[in-house]
This record gives structure tokens, sequence and C-alpha cells, in this order.
């Protein structure tokens, strides 16, 4: 389930064997000394239960009646009182809960996970007060402050199957904000796009697609801040499906270190059809907040991955995403249903006689049963056609078989959709029926659930051919209703979340008519040899892969990831004004900064990467400071280096990750390189020349000592496809020959000495100014890692240290007749730990050596301005 495979398992695990895995998860973190509480919060849209209000505020429907005198009590526990209303003199309770509809999938797998002594929170929006006795709602505003304080208590304090093992923690949101963010932003936007439908599809006016992002924004919010007012540091926190693609990374900011997983349950598409949603950037940085983001299938991961890809512009690596440094995993896990539950269903006793009244009412018929909701997604319309392409095609069905097809109301209410079902329906009964015999029943609304329960029993065949769809339990449920009746096959499109692991079941294209009409009349006819073989391969799938099972495997899944060596600690933000203090301290400071991304932003051309007016002032007046030695360690070549920044003859550069040094105040450049083998440079050249041939938009960077091969204006996957390629031809057959090393940059791949680079460049720079008392030093990828590298000088305790010399104080110095440096000693330097301020420019769950970071190229010249204010 872990890995990228589209199907079915060989082997699903069990339950207990899942739950094993999940204990010595827990057990080898115990022993590391990570921080479990033992908790998992959750964050859906609904809480599982609907609240009503009855006697509210001091009305005639009801009077408060007078409280006792109350006992002395901690005011921890004063809202353990509750109050109630007195109506024809019976007192009551104000507030009422009762079971909601839907998610019952997801519900029963989140509250299972507390049988392993595992608290669950579910942190969720309380949905329209209703007012007792009518369909009218309570505004939250006209809930009084009493009214709002017992419903919290009444909620958190409500105990379900599970007891104290589960607690609901209500959202509250005005009805506004709750409204635009679900019939606003979620049906009108999200939910068509995630379903390869654009909004001029779903709606005869097509709104501005901003019009409720205020809304979604908010009520994401006010998610986020209820997740982190009971979170305890420790515990996990499971954010699920599409109304809340911004919490994860809101949550990331208010708790840097949090342990954050999200399951999406809708489909996800492709990159072609998200690409199109305005807000594309914020929702997918919202996802990638998480540590981790699971899907229903592969598919739905590969379109997430390569949108982060070509959308966001990040980069793929091994299992999932790469965000600034820190690895996003992507993995997939399709939902189950509580089978248990199910079966229960099937056995109650009000199934059997509406069972009964079924089987007599169509005898001698073949019954076809589906149930959808009334939307567009759902392929009902596509349904009914295929059906009556079944009566064209094999006519002697005609008078033999009935569909019955229950909808419920849709997302996106479609007055366009319901009359096209209507008048299909009467067409196709019109056409096929007769005075004694309906061929389709169709049932738009809400049925009970024994009747639900009796349909699928009854039925010779499920049809079930959504357009596209997550999760759809109505499938699984079938086949357990099935186990110890007819047996009977289920046809299931083949764009479905959860037919991926249903193989048995008879699966096709729901746009092609035909081909459904013709697999409808293969159920139809299927032997019971068959019919049983495909339900015991289904059951088996179906009863051992579970709701339950789901959950503990998300739960897992977040374990794992936990302390893994990809998971980016959270570096703080740079303290300007410890910095400024430290800095107006100093007698002797050393500024060392990259270029690329962090004086300058990243550009697609490297010759358009230009300093900025405000960056060339920041620059002169460091560099006019006597008290300052400023240096650019860059990766660019020397002539670069020289046309932007050279007429700052108080700068220093290294140019070439260290390869050429040109001190401050001097003319001309030290090749420190001079006494390396560079033979192997024409090899890589040749290989790289080779790589551009086949890769439109990439080119070669040749430098004097190093040679780049750049891809950024290549297709994104393509050319990190081709950059794997070569890496892998350069690190197999080159790189054990050669003194050289290859790095992976920014969409780039670089070749470059061994011996030398940025970090042996700040220890040269350190060894030359022992007197430094101050070091700044920004920079943004990997290549920069070398100097804050070379800038932890103080194991934990230390506060003086004393420096070797460097390996390229050795390349500009003339050997002794053993080899060793000439008049080379150890130096001890002035440098205490405080004054160490290495940052990293990018965000602050970017995994780095560096002690602080900035967000951007524009916050590093901002800090060199805090400190020359005056």
């Amino acid at each position: 389930m872990d890995s990228y495979n589209d199907t079915a398992p060989a082997h699903f695990p069990s339950l207990a064997e899942v739950r094993s895995a999940i204990q010595t998860l827990e057990e080898e973190h115990k022993l590391h000394e990570v921080p479990l509480t033992g908790r998992i919060i959750h964050s859906c849209h609904y809480l599982p239960v609907e609240l009503s209000l009855s006697g509210h505020g001091p009305t005639p429907g009801g009077l408060l009646s007078p409280p006792k005198t109350p006992d002395i009590v901690p005011s921890d526990q004063a809202l353990q009182m509750t109050a109630h209303v007195q109506t024809n003199g019976v007192e009551k309770p104000r507030w009422s809960l009762a079971t909601r509809r839907g998610h019952t999938a997801m519900i029963s797998g989140i509250e299972s996970l507390a049988d392993t002594g595992h608290q669950q929170l579910i942190v969720a929006w309380t949905g329209d007060i209703l007012q007792e006795g009518s369909d009218e709602t309570v505004p939250l505003k006209d809930l009084q402050e009493d009214e709002i304080k017992e419903m919290v208590h009444t909620v958190e304090a409500y105990k379900g199957t599970k007891g104290a093992g589960v607690k609901y923690i209500p959202v509250m949101l005005d009805e506004k904000i709750a409204h635009g963010h679900y019939d606003g932003y979620c049906k009108t936007t999200l939910w068509p796009l995630l379903h390869y439908l654009l909004w001029q599809d779903v709606a005869t006016e097509t709104p501005s697609q901003d019009q409720f992002w205020d809304t979604y924004v908010q009520a994401n919010q006010a998610y986020a801040d209820a997740i982190a007012s009971v979170y305890q540091a420790g515990d996990l926190i499971w954010v699920h499906d599409y109304h809340l693609l911004l919490v994860p990374r809101m949550i990331r900011q208010l708790i840097p270190d949090a342990h954050i997983g999200l399951f999406v349950h809708t489909p996800f598409p492709s990159s072609e059809v998200f690409r199109c949603l305005p807000r594309r950037k914020e929702i997918l940085d919202g996802m990638l907040g998480a540590n981790l983001v699971c899907f229903q299938t592969y598919s739905y991961a590969r379109h997430f991955t390569s949108t982060c890809i070509r959308v966001c512009g990040y980069e793929s690596a091994p299992g999932g995403v790469d965000v600034h440094g820190n690895q996003v995993s992507i993995q997939f896990c399709p939902v189950g249903v509580d089978a248990e539950r199910v079966a229960k269903d099937r056995d109650a006793p009000g199934v059997k006689p509406t069972l009964e009244a079924l089987l007599q009412l169509y005898k001698g018929k073949k019954i076809i049963v589906g149930r959808d909701k009334l939307d567009l997604v759902k392929g009902v319309l596509q349904k009914l056609r295929a059906f009556e392409k079944l009566f064209i095609d094999y006519p002697e069905w005609q008078g033999n078989v009935v569909l019955i097809q229950v909808t419920s109301p849709a997302l996106t209410d479609s007055p366009k959709l319901e009359r096209q079902v209507s008048e299909l329906v009467s067409h196709i009964n019109g056409e096929y029926g007769s005075l004694d015999f309906i061929p389709v029943h169709h049932y738009h609304q809400a049925i009970k659930k024994d009747e639900y329960i009796a349909l699928l029993c009854a039925a010779d065949l499920a049809l079930i051919t959504p357009l596209r769809d997550g999760m759809n339990t109505t499938s699984m449920e079938f086949v357990i209703c099935q186990q110890g009746g007819k047996k009977s096959p289920v046809v299931l499109s083949e764009f479905m979340g959860t037919s991926g692991n249903m193989t048995a079941a008879l699966q096709v294209n729901p746009w092609n008519l035909g081909d459904v009409a013709r697999v409808i009349d293969q159920g139809l006819t299927m032997g019971d040899e068959e019919k049983a073989s495909r339900q015991s391969t289904l059951y088996d799938i179906v009863s051992t892969h579970t709701s339950h099972t789901w959950a503990a495997v998300l739960q897992r899944m977040l374990l794992s990831h936990i302390g893994h060596e990809h998971t980016a600690h959270q570096t703080p933000y740079l303290d300007l004004e410890h910095l400024r203090s430290s800095y107006q301290k100093a007698k002797k400071r050393l500024m060392l900064f990259d270029y690329d991304g962090t004086l300058t932003p990243i550009v697609k051309m490297p010759s358009m990467a230009v300093p900025s007016p405000s960056t060339l002032a920041a620059l002169e007046a460091l560099s006019s400071d006597p008290r300052n030695l400023v240096y650019i360690i860059s990766g660019r070549d020397g002539a670069f280096l020289e046309q932007h920044l050279g007429h700052f003859k108080g700068i220093g550069m290294s140019a070439e990750h260290g390869c050429f040094m040109r001190e401050p105040g001097a003319a001309d450049w030290t090749n420190l390189a001079r006494s390396l083998d560079m033979s192997w440079m024409k090899e890589v050249e040749e290989i790289f020349q080779y790589f551009t041939e086949r890769t439109t938009g990439s080119f070669i960077e040749l430098k004097k000592s190093s040679i780049t091969w750049h891809y950024r204006q290549c297709d994104p996957e393509w050319g990190d496809f081709q950059c794997k390629q070569c890496l892998d031809l350069l690190e197999s057959n080159l790189a054990p020959k050669r003194p050289i090393e290859v790095l992976v940059g920014k969409k780039n791949l670089e070749v470059r000495p061994i011996a030398i680079n940025k970090g042996e460049i700040v220890k040269r720079i350190l060894y030359n100014n022992p007197d430094a008392d101050l070091v700044f030093c920004a920079g943004d990828d990997k290549t920069d890692e070398d100097m804050f590298r070379a800038l932890k000088l103080f194991p934990i305790g230390v506060t003086s240290v004393t420096m070797q010399p460097p390996v390229t104080a050795a390349l500009t110095r003339p050997p002794t007749p053993s080899g060793s440096p000439k008049d080379l000693e150890p130096v001890k330097l002035a440098l205490m730990p405080d004054r160490v301020f290495s940052t990293a420019v990018g965000p602050s769950g970017k995994k780095t050596f560096a002690q602080w970071h900035v967000e951007s190229p524009e916050e590093v010249v901002a800090a060199m301005e805090k400190v020359l204010a005056p």
C-alpha cells in the first residue's frame, strides 16, 4: 500500500499486523526519546454529530430554571454545570446531539484507533445549528455567551461508542464564512476541478473563482487555530479532504515541529487540469505544509507530484517532493468500509421483510441496483444511456430486467441535470415499458438504511459507474451484503479510486456505452461458479482492508516518517536585534555572502541575475567600514563577479566554488586549483553535450575549473529524468576514476574538483583572520551547506577553538621536502559561539546546517541595512 502500485497488493496486511507495526514503531521512538503522547488529532469538515438547540435565549419558548446554590468547585470544572430549559414544568437539556449521516467509513476508521489506547480528538465544524422541532437554523451570532459555553461543553463531554477514547472539539464558524467556504469555494471551484470539470461545465453563470477565496482562507485558519489550541507536543495530526487543504501549512506556521499528515479523499487531476486553478500555488503550498500527503490511488499521488514539479517548480525526491530542502512524503492508501458494521446492518431484523417484499415485487425479473449523488461526475446520465443500449443490443432483456436507481442531492445543485435524468427515465420507460412493466425505477430521495441494505441484498447486479470518483463505499457494501446470498457481480467504473484494489469486479469505461451494455449482459448471464470465485476474492479484500485497517495504516505511515533523515528541523528566523547588537560590539567582522539566490533572486537565465540598487548600496556601506571584511563566495566565474561587483575594491571574491580567489584590494585572482589535475573536464563536457542534444532547453556553462549543465528551461519532469540519468553515468563511470565531485544544484548539475569547495574557502578566511570576533554567512543552496558546516566550530559546551590549517592554504604554499605545508601552524580563534550567524535563505523547514534563516534575498539585504542603521 505504501509503495507506488496502482493495483491491489498480493496480500493486504491484516489489522493485527498493522497494529503490531505501530507498537514496534512507538517502542523505537520511545527508545530514541522521541516524544509521543499517544493522541491523534483529526480535522475534518463536519463533526459526526448534529446539534439542536431548544429554548433559545430568554424567550417564551422556554425559561431558564433558577440555578441551585453552586457547590465550591475548581474554576476549570465550572463548565461541567450545564443549564437546562424548563418547559411545562419539565426540565430537559438545552442542547441535544444526533448522529450525522455521511462519512461513516472515515469516522469509523478514526474512532477504531481508540481501541489500542490512542485517544482521538476530532476537530470539526459544528454544522448549522438547528432549532429543535423545526428546520430553522440558529445563527452563531444570535447565541448568548452561556449558550455557546454550554454547547462547547456538551460536545466535548459527548461519549460515543468509544467513550472517553474519542473527544469532539467544535470549530465555531460564522455562517457567512462557513457557507462561503463550503457552498462557495469548495462546491463551485475545488470539487469540479478535482473531478476533471472546469467551472463552465457545472454552472450556467461562471462566478469569479476568487469570489469565495477569502472565506476559504478564513475557515481553514479557524480549523488550524482550533487544532493549535488543543495540541500537545508529541501529538500526531491528520487533516482530511479538500475542504482543508490550507490547514497543514497554517498548522506548520503555528506549530513548526508538528507531525502532520493530509489525506485527500477525492481524486487529484493531472497537472494540466489543476494548473487552471487561479489559486493553485497557494493550495499546493498549503498541502505541502504536511510531512506526509496521502491519496486513494497511486495515479492521484503521481498527478500531485507532477503538479508540484510543473506548477511550483519543486524538485522530485525519492517517495515525494523536495520543498526547499524539506522532503514531503507522497503516498497512497485506499479507504475501506467498516465491514463488521455493514454485516450487522445486513443481518438487522428490518432488512428481511423489505428484502422479501422486493423479491416478490420483481419476481421473475433481474434486478440492477445503482445509488449515486445526482452530480455530473457520478455519470447517472451515461448509466441510463448504457441501460437503454442494453435493450438495443440485447433485446432479449426487454421486459426481463429492471434498473432501480437511487439518487441523492449533489454538492452542486443542477436543475438542468435533474431535468435531463427525468426526461431520459421517461423516454426509456415509454420506449421499453408497458402497462405491467416499468424498466427504470428512479428514486431521487434519501432512503432508510434497511431499504438500502435490502436493495443491495436483492440485486442481481450492482452498476456503479461514475465518470470520476475518489472513495465510493457502495461497491464495498454491496460485496458484504452479497456474502452468503446471491453472490451477484458488481460493475465498476475504471475511474474510481476504489477500482484499483477491486480487480475481481467487472470494470468498464463509463463513456463506452456499448461496452457497458456488454458487461451488464456478461454479469447477468454469469455462471454460479464464476460469481462465487469473484465474490470470494472481493470479499477477502473488503473484509481485510477495512476502514479500521486504513486508519491504522495512516497512523503507521506518519509514525514511520517521524525522525526520517530528510525531515527538516525548523530553523529559527534570524534575530536581527541580536545580530545588530553583536555587530556593533565586534572589533572585526567577517561578512560572507553567496550570490545567486542570496544577493539576487534565482532567475531562468543566469546572465539575468543582476544585483539591485539596494543590494549594491548595502555592499558598498559594509565594505567601506574598516572593521569589516566582505567576501562574495559564489559558484559564478570570476568574469561575471568582476562585471557586477568588481568596482568594489574592498570586497573579496571567491569564484567557481572556491577554485579562484581575489582578496579585498587585490587586482589579480589566485588560482587555487592550478596544481590539481583538470584533464577530466573534456570527458565531462562530452557527457554533458550528449545530454544537451537530447534535452531541449538545456545548455552547458563552461568555467575554468568546473563545468555545469543547466536544465531550468526544460520540461521539468523530462529535465529531472535526464539529470538523474546523467548523474548516474557520471557517478558510476567517471567519479570513481577522477578527483571530482558531482553536485546536484537548483535545476543544474555541476562537476568540480573534489579538494575545493565553499567550506574550504570559509576555513581559509577564518584561518587568515583569527582575530575576527563576528561572522555573518548567508547562502541558499546545497553548495552553501559546505560553508555552514565549516562554521559549526563549537561542540556543545565549548566556547573557544583552535583551528587547523585548511586545505586551500596548502595549495598556495610551497611544500617542504616531506610534502607538508610550510610555516603553517594551528591558530586560536577569537570567535565565540554566539557571534556566528550562519543564515540559510529559504523557509524555516529547509534542511540546513545553518543556525538561522531568512525567507528571501530581499531579507538578506534588509538584515544588512538593519546592522548598518545608526
